[in-house]
C-alpha cells in the first residue's frame, strides 16, 4: 500500500516537471556578417529579386519553400521595400525567352561560385529591381530522442531541428557581392506529442536573424 501510494504520488509530480519543459523551447542561434559595401537605404532605394535558391545535394525539393518563407519575412519586416518573389522572377525571366541563359548562368555557378555579370544584369532590369538576393541551403536535420522518467515510463521526446542558410545580395549593375551572410539555427524543444518543428518555421527564425542585420 505504501509503495503504491509512493507511485500514485511521484507520477503527477514528474508530469508536471516535464509538462513544465515542454513550455520552454530552446533556440540557439549563431550568424556570421561580411559587409562588404552595401550601404544604408540601398536596398529600399534599388529593390531587391530572389532567384532560385542552391542547396545540398538531396534537398532540392526544399528551395522553393525555402525561397517563400524567406521572402514572407522580409516583406513583413521591411514593408516599404520593393521586393520581387522568386515566382515572380521566375516568371518574368520566362516571358523574356532567357530561360536557356538562366539555367546557364546556375550551371556556371555550381563550378565558380559566380554568378555571370551580363545574366545578372539582365535578370535584375526585368524583374525591376537593382539588386539580386541568392539562398543557400547548408543543411537541413530533424532529430528525436527519448527520455524516461520513474517508473520506466517514457514521459517525452527531446526534438530538434538544425537548418544551416546562407544569404548573398548581389549588384547588378557590377556584378559584385555587396554583403553575405551565413547562419546556422538549433530549435529543441520537449514534447510529448508528435510534433516538430517544421522546415518552413526554421527558416523563419534564421531569416528574421539574417534579415535583422542588413543595413
Amino acid at each position: 500500500m505504501h509503495t503504491n501510494l509512493q507511485r500514485l504520488v511521484l507520477v503527477p509530480a514528474i508530469l508536471a516537471l516535464f509538462l513544465a519543459a515542454c513550455a520552454s523551447p530552446q533556440v540557439h542561434s549563431t550568424v556570421q556578417i561580411l559587409a562588404i559595401h552595401l550601404q544604408p537605404q540601398d536596398l529600399q532605394k534599388g529593390g531587391i529579386a530572389f532567384i532560385t535558391p542552391s542547396s545540398v545535394t538531396g534537398q532540392e525539393e526544399d528551395k522553393q519553400p525555402l525561397a517563400l518563407a524567406f521572402t514572407e519575412v522580409m516583406q513583413k519586416a521591411k514593408p516599404s521595400w520593393h521586393i520581387v518573389p522568386l515566382p515572380e522572377t521566375l516568371s518574368a525571366i520566362n516571358r523574356d525567352g532567357m530561360a536557356g541563359e538562366y539555367k546557364q548562368m546556375f550551371e556556371d555557378y555550381r563550378l565558380t561560385g559566380i554568378l555571370d555579370r551580363h545574366t545578372l544584369r539582365r535578370v535584375a532590369e526585368i524583374a525591376g529591381v537593382r539588386y539580386i538576393a541568392q539562398l543557400k541551403l547548408g543543411g537541413f536535420r530533424q532529430d528525436s530522442k527519448s527520455r524516461w522518467g520513474a517508473l520506466g515510463l517514457r514521459i517525452l521526446e527531446t526534438k530538434s531541428t538544425t537548418l544551416r542558410l546562407f544569404l548573398q545580395i548581389w549588384d547588378s549593375q557590377d556584378g559584385s557581392i555587396v554583403w553575405e551572410s551565413s547562419g546556422e539555427l538549433t530549435f529543441s524543444h520537449d514534447s510529448m506529442a508528435e510534433d516538430t518543428v517544421t522546415f518552413k518555421g526554421a527558416v523563419e527564425e534564421s531569416a528574421k536573424d539574417l534579415i535583422s542585420r542588413l543595413p
